[in-house]
């Protein structure tokens, strides 16, 4: 039986291409350290689960395809704090921000398109592409420069006549950019002056570390049909599970034909989206603890790369991943040896292998991505395995 040339160009996660080689692991007795998944150990506030046990309506309907305007009205009111406003018809509820995204593409690309994305980026961009038929142009960055992309000769070398958008990870996944107001203002400006659109997949605004304000390019109302914003509650609420996201823009034009998506799915869960609504409640003290959280771990993780020879990684501003260069030969292979044939007392760590978030064939085969998402003690335990595991791997 024959599949589509769209799905045959897809491939794997990353980030989960290893599941079977963990359960093997796991089957002979090891202890894994999981730094391969950006799901927070964070407690889900409260209001979530509150909101479902006071859940009464007799009959659990089909929600509007558009969203439940209790959770649009939530979403609408989150921003107007920012100083960023969004009229209720600007805003589609989804299946998370992974089904903002791909309703997104499917809607501005198609056959032979082209989308720019800053490399290393988020690896299931590319199954979201492909499946529109296109492909993704990267932007070429370097862990030396840390990753950095946001300049304007950088951007313009890349553009060509398939060029449709712009795609901006702000605070990014895998790297921890974060852009300044002028870099966002510069990304922005290219996107307009060569008509195309710019998407912010926004999924960590709240974590940046700096002190610095939250940022959306929902800012920018000069470029209301250019930019496009991804959301989600997923990590702002540490509610990965709740699968609830949303698309903001100010291009009618565009909201009308996503809308021909979010019909055909019907819509969104009607309890997710309740209990969703009553997030957006919890207030400023619940992120402050978070982030100082995050940036606790961030600075261990560097602590423990920076005393480790031969690594190369930037100090990340944002979101709860970070890019190194490893000093092996193989990221891919050096993770298989970690949970085939390593162990320190019965004891081994999993990451998410470099080159799989890239698009320039070749690079990022040294490169590993950590997701600082588990607790100091076993975080700190994870980082010595990994400067263990580098030290016999090399020694073979």
């Amino acid at each position: 039986m024959k599949f589509s040339s769209k799905v045959e160009k897809c491939g794997l996660s990353p980030m989960r291409k290893f599941h079977p080689f963990a359960v093997a692991a796991e089957q002979k007795g090891k202890k894994i350290y999981h730094l391969n998944i950006g799901q927070p150990d964070i407690e889900t506030p409260k209001a979530f689960f509150e909101a479902v046990k006071h859940f009464d309506l007799p009959v659990l309907e089909y929600a509007p395809s558009p969203g439940m305007p209790v959770l649009i009205d939530a979403i609408q009111k989150y921003y107007d704090k920012l100083n960023i406003h969004f009229e209720k018809d600007e805003i589609l509820i989804t299946v998370g921000g992974s089904e903002a995204l791909q309703i997104v593409l499917q809607c501005i690309l198609d056959d032979g398109d082209e989308i720019l994305i800053p490399e290393p980026f988020y690896p299931n961009y590319n199954t979201m592409v492909n499946t529109c038929g296109a492909k993704i142009h990267p932007v070429p960055t370097t862990p030396e420069e840390g990753y950095h992309y946001a300049d304007r000769a950088k951007i313009e070398a890349e553009i060509n006549e398939h060029t449709r958008a712009i795609m901006c990870t702000n605070p990014g996944n895998p790297t921890g950019c974060v852009l300044t107001p002028e870099e966002m203002r510069l990304m922005v400006d290219i996107a307009k002056e060569h008509e195309l659109y710019i998407i912010g997949d926004e999924a960590y605004r709240e974590f940046v570390y700096a002190g610095e304000p939250l940022q959306s390019l929902g800012e920018f109302t000069d470029a209301a049909d250019n930019v496009i914003v991804i959301d989600t509650v997923s990590k702002r609420f540490s509610a990965c599970g709740a699968r609830i996201g949303c698309i903001l823009t100010r291009n009618h034009a565009l909201l009308a034909q996503a809308m021909k998506y979010c019909q055909a799915r019907l819509s969104v869960a009607t309890l997710d989206q309740v209990a969703s609504a009553a997030l957006y409640d919890v207030g400023p003290a619940y992120f402050a603890a978070v982030r100082e959280e995050y940036k606790r771990r961030r600075d261990t993780v560097m602590r423990k790369l920076e005393a480790i020879p031969g690594v190369i990684c930037k100090c990340p501003k944002g979101a709860f991943y970070l890019m190194a260069a490893l000093p092996v030969d193989d990221a891919d292979r050096f993770q298989q040896w970690l949970l085939e044939e390593f162990d320190d007392n019965g004891d081994t760590v999993m990451f998410a292998p470099g080159e799989p978030f890239y698009g320039t064939p070749g690079k990022g085969k040294n490169e590993i991505r950590i997701a600082y998402v588990l607790k100091q003690e076993d975080l700190e335990r994870a980082m010595d395995l990994l400067a263990l595991g580098i030290e016999a791997y090399n020694k073979r």
